[in-house]
Protein backbone atom coordinates (compact mmCIF):
# COMPACT_ATOMS: atom_id res chain seq x y z
CA UNK A 1 0.00 0.00 0.00
CA UNK A 2 1.20 3.81 -0.71
CA UNK A 3 1.41 5.19 2.41
CA UNK A 4 1.50 8.66 0.77
CA UNK A 5 -2.23 8.56 -0.05
CA UNK A 6 -3.03 8.53 3.79
CA UNK A 7 -3.49 11.88 5.75
CA UNK A 8 -2.07 13.27 9.31
CA UNK A 9 -5.31 13.69 12.05
CA UNK A 10 -3.77 16.70 11.74
CA UNK A 11 -3.79 17.80 8.13
CA UNK A 12 -7.12 16.01 7.75
CA UNK A 13 -8.48 18.44 10.85
CA UNK A 14 -6.74 21.40 9.88
CA UNK A 15 -8.76 21.22 6.09
CA UNK A 16 -12.12 20.59 7.81
CA UNK A 17 -11.21 23.86 9.84
CA UNK A 18 -10.55 25.48 6.49
CA UNK A 19 -13.93 24.73 5.11
CA UNK A 20 -16.06 25.75 7.82
CA UNK A 21 -14.15 29.06 7.88
CA UNK A 22 -14.53 29.87 4.24
CA UNK A 23 -18.61 28.81 4.20
CA UNK A 24 -19.70 32.62 4.55
CA UNK A 25 -22.75 30.95 6.05
CA UNK A 26 -21.04 30.19 8.84
CA UNK A 27 -18.90 32.81 9.53
CA UNK A 28 -21.46 35.16 11.18
CA UNK A 29 -24.33 32.90 12.54
CA UNK A 30 -27.02 33.83 15.00
CA UNK A 31 -28.47 31.18 17.40
CA UNK A 32 -30.96 30.66 20.00
CA UNK A 33 -30.69 28.10 22.88
CA UNK A 34 -30.29 27.40 26.67
CA UNK A 35 -27.12 27.76 28.19
CA UNK A 36 -25.77 24.30 29.99
CA UNK A 37 -22.56 22.75 31.52
CA UNK A 38 -21.39 26.25 31.87
CA UNK A 39 -17.63 27.64 33.41
CA UNK A 40 -16.33 30.76 34.36
CA UNK A 41 -12.75 30.08 33.14
CA UNK A 42 -9.84 31.69 35.95
CA UNK A 43 -8.66 33.53 32.44
CA UNK A 44 -11.51 35.35 32.00
CA UNK A 45 -13.15 32.93 28.86
CA UNK A 46 -16.13 31.14 29.36
CA UNK A 47 -17.02 27.96 27.95
CA UNK A 48 -20.48 26.08 27.98
CA UNK A 49 -23.03 24.50 25.51
CA UNK A 50 -25.89 25.71 23.78
CA UNK A 51 -28.87 23.12 23.18
CA UNK A 52 -32.34 23.12 22.64
CA UNK A 53 -35.23 19.85 22.17
CA UNK A 54 -32.52 17.39 20.49
CA UNK A 55 -29.55 19.07 20.07
CA UNK A 56 -26.94 20.61 21.32
CA UNK A 57 -23.04 22.67 20.34
CA UNK A 58 -20.07 23.84 22.24
CA UNK A 59 -19.44 27.51 23.10
CA UNK A 60 -16.70 29.65 23.93
CA UNK A 61 -16.49 33.59 24.32
CA UNK A 62 -13.09 34.56 24.96
CA UNK A 63 -12.32 37.17 27.49
CA UNK A 64 -12.51 40.01 25.38
CA UNK A 65 -15.69 39.43 24.20
CA UNK A 66 -17.04 37.85 27.73
CA UNK A 67 -15.62 41.52 28.75
CA UNK A 68 -18.66 43.43 27.14
CA UNK A 69 -21.61 41.53 28.55
CA UNK A 70 -24.00 43.17 31.30
CA UNK A 71 -25.01 39.77 32.97
CA UNK A 72 -23.38 36.65 33.73
CA UNK A 73 -24.84 33.39 31.86
CA UNK A 74 -26.29 30.33 34.35
CA UNK A 75 -27.44 26.87 33.58
CA UNK A 76 -30.89 26.86 32.01
CA UNK A 77 -30.62 30.89 30.98
CA UNK A 78 -31.90 31.03 27.42
CA UNK A 79 -29.49 33.49 25.10
CA UNK A 80 -29.42 34.68 21.90
CA UNK A 81 -25.80 34.66 20.47
CA UNK A 82 -23.72 35.56 17.46
CA UNK A 83 -20.46 34.27 16.16
CA UNK A 84 -18.62 32.01 13.84
CA UNK A 85 -18.49 28.39 13.85
CA UNK A 86 -15.15 26.57 13.10
CA UNK A 87 -13.22 23.57 14.31
CA UNK A 88 -10.93 22.79 17.72
CA UNK A 89 -8.30 21.40 15.41
CA UNK A 90 -6.98 19.28 18.63
CA UNK A 91 -10.14 17.33 19.28
CA UNK A 92 -11.81 17.09 15.96
CA UNK A 93 -14.80 19.18 17.24
CA UNK A 94 -16.52 22.07 15.98
CA UNK A 95 -17.85 24.65 17.89
CA UNK A 96 -19.02 28.20 17.90
CA UNK A 97 -17.14 31.06 18.99
CA UNK A 98 -19.36 33.48 20.54
CA UNK A 99 -18.66 37.32 20.05
CA UNK A 100 -21.98 38.54 21.28
CA UNK A 101 -24.73 37.49 23.50
CA UNK A 102 -28.11 38.69 25.30
CA UNK A 103 -30.58 36.93 27.18
CA UNK A 104 -33.37 35.58 25.59
CA UNK A 105 -36.24 37.93 25.09
CA UNK A 106 -34.64 40.91 24.44
CA UNK A 107 -34.20 39.87 21.15
CA UNK A 108 -36.52 42.38 19.27
CA UNK A 109 -34.02 45.54 20.54
CA UNK A 110 -31.30 44.09 20.11
CA UNK A 111 -32.49 43.31 16.31
CA UNK A 112 -33.54 46.72 15.81
CA UNK A 113 -30.20 48.10 17.19
CA UNK A 114 -28.28 46.23 14.65
CA UNK A 115 -30.71 47.17 11.99
CA UNK A 116 -30.26 50.82 12.47
CA UNK A 117 -26.64 50.48 14.02
CA UNK A 118 -26.03 49.01 10.08
CA UNK A 119 -28.18 51.59 8.08
CA UNK A 120 -26.23 54.44 10.04
CA UNK A 121 -22.95 53.13 9.52
CA UNK A 122 -23.53 52.44 5.72
CA UNK A 123 -24.47 56.56 5.91
CA UNK A 124 -21.28 57.54 7.50
CA UNK A 125 -22.51 58.96 10.65
CA UNK A 126 -20.16 56.84 12.50
CA UNK A 127 -16.87 58.25 10.62
CA UNK A 128 -14.26 59.08 12.75
CA UNK A 129 -13.05 61.67 10.24
CA UNK A 130 -15.82 64.17 10.71
CA UNK A 131 -16.08 64.56 14.07
CA UNK A 132 -15.76 67.69 16.42
CA UNK A 133 -12.68 68.19 18.48
CA UNK A 134 -13.34 69.03 21.73
CA UNK A 135 -12.44 72.21 22.97
CA UNK A 136 -9.15 72.52 25.27
CA UNK A 137 -10.79 75.17 27.57
CA UNK A 138 -14.34 75.71 27.44
CA UNK A 139 -16.17 78.88 28.95
CA UNK A 140 -19.46 77.18 29.38
CA UNK A 141 -20.88 73.82 29.06
CA UNK A 142 -23.98 72.12 28.40
CA UNK A 143 -25.58 69.11 30.02
CA UNK A 144 -28.60 67.39 28.42
CA UNK A 145 -29.70 64.37 31.20
CA UNK A 146 -32.58 64.20 33.99
CA UNK A 147 -32.75 67.26 36.42
CA UNK A 148 -32.44 65.09 39.53
CA UNK A 149 -29.75 61.81 40.25
CA UNK A 150 -26.26 61.30 40.17
CA UNK A 151 -25.50 62.06 36.53
CA UNK A 152 -26.01 65.85 37.18
CA UNK A 153 -24.08 65.75 40.60
CA UNK A 154 -21.23 63.96 39.24
CA UNK A 155 -20.93 66.62 36.21
CA UNK A 156 -21.37 69.25 38.54
CA UNK A 157 -18.66 67.83 41.26
CA UNK A 158 -16.21 67.11 39.21
CA UNK A 159 -16.61 70.48 36.74
CA UNK A 160 -16.14 72.50 39.96
CA UNK A 161 -13.23 70.41 41.10
CA UNK A 162 -11.28 70.24 38.19
CA UNK A 163 -12.00 73.51 35.95
CA UNK A 164 -14.01 76.00 38.75
CA UNK A 165 -14.41 78.64 35.70
CA UNK A 166 -16.54 77.34 33.48
CA UNK A 167 -20.22 77.21 33.74
CA UNK A 168 -22.72 74.37 33.25
CA UNK A 169 -26.35 74.98 32.13
CA UNK A 170 -28.58 71.84 32.36
CA UNK A 171 -31.28 70.93 30.11
CA UNK A 172 -33.49 69.20 31.66
CA UNK A 173 -34.57 66.09 29.79
CA UNK A 174 -36.36 63.04 29.82
CA UNK A 175 -34.28 60.12 29.46
CA UNK A 176 -36.10 57.05 29.11
CA UNK A 177 -39.68 56.38 28.54
CA UNK A 178 -41.94 56.71 25.11
CA UNK A 179 -41.13 60.30 24.50
CA UNK A 180 -37.57 60.63 25.64
CA UNK A 181 -35.90 60.53 22.31
CA UNK A 182 -37.91 63.19 21.09
CA UNK A 183 -37.14 65.44 24.05
CA UNK A 184 -33.35 64.57 23.78
CA UNK A 185 -33.04 65.62 20.19
CA UNK A 186 -35.28 68.94 21.11
CA UNK A 187 -32.72 69.85 23.46
CA UNK A 188 -30.13 69.17 21.81
CA UNK A 189 -31.52 71.76 19.22
CA UNK A 190 -31.98 74.06 22.19
CA UNK A 191 -28.69 73.79 22.97
CA UNK A 192 -26.86 74.67 19.68
CA UNK A 193 -28.94 78.55 20.61
CA UNK A 194 -27.24 78.32 24.21
CA UNK A 195 -23.65 79.47 23.10
CA UNK A 196 -22.09 76.72 24.23
CA UNK A 197 -18.93 74.74 24.13
CA UNK A 198 -19.52 71.45 24.25
CA UNK A 199 -22.42 69.70 25.04
CA UNK A 200 -23.06 66.56 27.30
CA UNK A 201 -26.01 64.27 26.15
CA UNK A 202 -26.18 61.10 29.06
CA UNK A 203 -27.91 59.05 31.92
CA UNK A 204 -26.83 56.48 34.19
CA UNK A 205 -26.73 53.21 33.59
CA UNK A 206 -30.18 50.83 33.72
CA UNK A 207 -31.23 47.81 31.38
CA UNK A 208 -31.26 48.06 27.37
CA UNK A 209 -34.96 49.09 27.67
CA UNK A 210 -34.07 51.92 30.16
CA UNK A 211 -31.42 53.09 27.97
CA UNK A 212 -33.47 52.69 24.51
CA UNK A 213 -34.27 56.72 24.03
CA UNK A 214 -30.55 56.94 23.29
CA UNK A 215 -30.62 54.27 20.49
CA UNK A 216 -33.64 55.87 18.56
CA UNK A 217 -32.63 57.31 15.38
CA UNK A 218 -34.19 60.64 16.34
CA UNK A 219 -31.59 60.77 18.59
CA UNK A 220 -28.84 59.99 16.33
CA UNK A 221 -29.63 62.45 14.09
CA UNK A 222 -29.58 65.39 16.23
CA UNK A 223 -26.22 64.09 17.46
CA UNK A 224 -24.90 64.51 13.97
CA UNK A 225 -26.23 67.38 12.63
CA UNK A 226 -25.31 69.67 15.72
CA UNK A 227 -22.93 72.20 14.99
CA UNK A 228 -21.26 71.44 18.78
CA UNK A 229 -19.26 68.69 19.66
CA UNK A 230 -20.42 66.75 21.93
CA UNK A 231 -19.79 64.02 24.81
CA UNK A 232 -21.66 61.00 24.87
CA UNK A 233 -22.07 59.19 28.41
CA UNK A 234 -24.80 56.78 28.85
CA UNK A 235 -25.20 54.06 30.62
CA UNK A 236 -22.04 52.28 32.49
CA UNK A 237 -18.97 51.47 30.26
CA UNK A 238 -19.76 48.23 28.86
CA UNK A 239 -23.05 49.51 27.66
CA UNK A 240 -22.37 50.72 24.10
CA UNK A 241 -25.82 52.90 22.28
CA UNK A 242 -26.59 54.57 18.83
CA UNK A 243 -25.45 57.67 20.67
CA UNK A 244 -22.06 56.73 21.64
CA UNK A 245 -21.21 55.20 18.30
CA UNK A 246 -22.51 59.12 16.85
CA UNK A 247 -21.12 61.54 19.38
CA UNK A 248 -17.82 63.27 18.99
CA UNK A 249 -16.43 61.72 22.06
CA UNK A 250 -18.00 58.68 23.73
CA UNK A 251 -17.25 58.83 27.72
CA UNK A 252 -17.50 55.76 29.86
CA UNK A 253 -19.49 57.31 32.77
CA UNK A 254 -20.72 61.03 33.59
CA UNK A 255 -17.94 61.37 35.74
CA UNK A 256 -15.49 60.62 32.81
CA UNK A 257 -17.36 62.54 30.43
CA UNK A 258 -16.70 65.79 32.78
CA UNK A 259 -13.07 65.12 32.65
CA UNK A 260 -13.12 65.20 28.94
CA UNK A 261 -15.04 67.95 28.83
CA UNK A 262 -12.51 70.57 30.62
CA UNK A 263 -8.66 70.87 31.70
CA UNK A 264 -7.37 69.77 35.54
CA UNK A 265 -6.73 73.16 37.35
CA UNK A 266 -3.92 70.60 39.29
CA UNK A 267 -2.34 69.82 35.71
CA UNK A 268 -2.67 73.17 33.90
CA UNK A 269 -0.95 74.48 36.73
CA UNK A 270 1.82 71.89 37.14
CA UNK A 271 2.20 72.31 33.36
CA UNK A 272 2.87 76.22 33.73
CA UNK A 273 5.21 75.11 36.59
CA UNK A 274 6.81 72.90 34.15
CA UNK A 275 7.52 75.21 31.47
CA UNK A 276 8.27 78.15 33.39
CA UNK A 277 11.60 75.97 34.28
CA UNK A 278 12.09 74.64 31.15
CA UNK A 279 12.29 78.55 29.97
CA UNK A 280 14.28 79.39 32.85
CA UNK A 281 16.57 76.69 31.82
CA UNK A 282 16.64 78.02 28.51
CA UNK A 283 17.30 81.18 29.26
CA UNK A 284 19.95 80.19 31.48
CA UNK A 285 21.66 78.39 29.05
CA UNK A 286 21.10 81.22 26.31
CA UNK A 287 22.56 83.81 28.45
CA UNK A 288 25.50 81.07 29.38
CA UNK A 289 26.32 81.08 25.96
CA UNK A 290 26.17 84.20 24.80
CA UNK A 291 28.17 85.55 28.25
CA UNK A 292 31.28 83.48 26.41
CA UNK A 293 30.15 84.63 22.99
CA UNK A 294 31.07 88.44 24.46
CA UNK A 295 34.13 86.76 26.66
CA UNK A 296 35.61 85.03 23.89
CA UNK A 297 35.30 88.38 21.69
CA UNK A 298 36.53 90.29 24.03
CA UNK A 299 39.61 88.54 23.82
CA UNK A 300 40.04 88.30 20.32
CA UNK A 301 43.14 89.84 18.85
CA UNK A 302 41.18 92.27 16.42
CA UNK A 303 39.45 94.14 19.37
CA UNK A 304 42.77 94.07 21.68
CA UNK A 305 44.40 95.90 18.57
CA UNK A 306 42.07 97.16 16.14
CA UNK A 307 44.31 99.71 14.15
CA UNK A 308 45.52 96.18 12.97
CA UNK A 309 42.77 95.30 11.11
CA UNK A 310 42.83 99.11 10.04
CA UNK A 311 46.56 99.02 8.82
CA UNK A 312 45.75 95.60 7.04
CA UNK A 313 42.85 97.36 5.30
CA UNK A 314 44.84 100.41 4.28
CA UNK A 315 47.89 98.58 2.73
CA UNK A 316 45.42 95.97 0.72
CA UNK A 317 44.35 100.01 -0.40
CA UNK A 318 47.95 101.19 -1.05
CA UNK A 319 48.46 97.90 -3.40
CA UNK A 320 45.51 97.50 -5.17
CA UNK A 321 45.70 101.43 -5.71
CA UNK A 322 48.84 101.11 -6.89
CA UNK A 323 47.99 98.05 -9.39
CA UNK A 324 45.38 100.25 -10.59
CA UNK A 325 47.92 103.15 -11.37
CA UNK A 326 50.64 100.81 -13.35
CA UNK A 327 47.27 99.36 -15.20
CA UNK A 328 46.30 102.90 -16.15
CA UNK A 329 49.76 103.95 -17.29
CA UNK A 330 50.06 100.83 -19.40
CA UNK A 331 46.59 101.44 -20.77
CA UNK A 332 47.55 104.76 -22.08
CA UNK A 333 50.37 104.60 -23.39
CA UNK A 334 48.57 101.50 -25.46
CA UNK A 335 46.11 104.64 -26.73
CA UNK A 336 49.50 107.21 -27.27
CA UNK A 337 50.71 104.63 -29.49
CA UNK A 338 47.69 104.16 -31.11
CA UNK A 339 46.92 107.93 -31.78
CA UNK A 340 50.24 108.73 -33.08
CA UNK A 341 49.76 105.69 -35.90
CA UNK A 342 46.28 106.66 -36.57
CA UNK A 343 47.37 110.13 -37.31
CA UNK A 344 49.78 109.54 -39.01
CA UNK A 345 47.86 107.40 -41.14
CA UNK A 346 45.72 110.32 -41.37
CA UNK A 347 48.29 112.73 -42.46
CA UNK A 348 48.90 110.55 -45.57
CA UNK A 349 45.89 109.54 -46.66
CA UNK A 350 44.45 113.84 -46.65
CA UNK A 351 44.44 115.05 -50.19
CA UNK A 352 45.73 118.35 -49.19
CA UNK A 353 49.30 117.06 -48.26
CA UNK A 354 49.25 116.33 -52.04
CA UNK A 355 47.93 119.78 -53.13
CA UNK A 356 51.35 120.97 -51.28
CA UNK A 357 53.37 119.05 -53.43
CA UNK A 358 51.54 120.98 -56.75
CA UNK A 359 48.80 118.72 -57.41
CA UNK A 360 45.50 120.69 -57.73
CA UNK A 361 41.35 119.41 -57.20
CA UNK A 362 39.00 119.79 -59.57
CA UNK A 363 35.66 120.04 -57.90
CA UNK A 364 32.47 120.77 -60.13
CA UNK A 365 29.44 121.53 -57.79
CA UNK A 366 31.73 120.90 -54.33
CA UNK A 367 32.00 117.06 -56.27
CA UNK A 368 35.47 116.10 -56.93
CA UNK A 369 36.31 115.39 -60.87
CA UNK A 370 37.88 112.05 -61.08
CA UNK A 371 37.40 111.46 -64.68
CA UNK A 372 36.47 113.39 -67.75
CA UNK A 373 33.36 111.08 -67.56
CA UNK A 374 31.64 113.64 -65.18
CA UNK A 375 32.82 116.62 -66.57
CA UNK A 376 31.22 118.76 -69.68
CA UNK A 377 32.19 121.68 -71.95
CA UNK A 378 31.37 124.74 -70.62
CA UNK A 379 30.97 123.49 -67.20
CA UNK A 380 32.15 125.91 -64.18
CA UNK A 381 35.01 124.30 -62.23
CA UNK A 382 37.01 125.08 -58.94
CA UNK A 383 40.60 124.19 -59.48
CA UNK A 384 42.06 123.92 -55.47
CA UNK A 385 45.67 125.00 -55.22
CA UNK A 386 47.71 124.52 -52.17
CA UNK A 387 47.02 128.46 -51.66
CA UNK A 388 43.95 129.04 -53.22
CA UNK A 389 41.36 127.90 -55.96
CA UNK A 390 40.88 129.05 -59.66
CA UNK A 391 37.88 129.24 -60.96
CA UNK A 392 37.04 128.36 -64.75
CA UNK A 393 35.04 127.36 -67.44
CA UNK A 394 35.90 123.94 -69.26
CA UNK A 395 36.57 124.94 -73.20
CA UNK A 396 37.94 121.38 -74.43
CA UNK A 397 38.33 117.76 -73.15
CA UNK A 398 40.49 115.54 -74.55
CA UNK A 399 41.03 112.12 -74.02
CA UNK A 400 43.58 109.67 -73.09
CA UNK A 401 45.74 107.62 -70.55
CA UNK A 402 48.19 109.69 -68.84
CA UNK A 403 50.25 106.43 -68.47
CA UNK A 404 50.92 106.48 -71.93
Amino acid sequence: MNSNKYLTISALNKYIKSKFEVDEHLTDVYLKGEVSNFKAHSSGHLYFSLKDESSRINAVMFKFKASNLGFMPTDGMKVLVRGKISVYEATGNYQIYVEEMIEDGLGKLFLAFEQLKKKLLEQGLFDDNIKKPIPKIPCKIGVITAPTGAVIRDILTTVERRWPFCDVILFPTLVQGENAAEDIARNIKRAEDSDIDVLIVGRGGGSIEDLWAFNEEVVARAIFDAKIPIISAVGHETDITIADLVADLRAPTPTAAAEMAVPSLFEMKKQLINNQVRLNEYMRKRLSYLDMLICKLRASYVLKKPMVLYETKLEKLGLINEKLNNYMKDKFNVLETNLAQNTEKLIILNPMETVKRGYAIVKLDDNVVSSIQNISKQDNINVELKDGIILGKVTDIKGGNLND
